[in-house]
């Protein structure tokens, strides 16, 4: 599988290394995790947003027909 190397500052690390050890998972579980979080939530953020510009557009192109 392809991998990707995260830079994080001390402080960073730290706070993923305590969160992967408070859940009992490795550091890649949990950053794998949040990015697939992150990438999901935009794209539902995106997905709501074209659906809402389609539906306005759909009212205002009724109306001026």
């Amino acid at each position: 599988m392809p991998g990707l190397n995260v830079r994080f500052t001390e402080d960073e690390l730290e706070a993923l290394r305590e969160r992967a050890e408070s859940e009992g998972t490795s550091m890649q579980v949990i950053a794998h995790d949040a990015v697939v979080r992150a990438i999901s939530e935009r794209t539902r953020l995106f997905e709501e947003a074209a659906a809402h510009v389609l539906k306005a557009s759909g009212e205002l192109n009724r109306r001026l027909a």
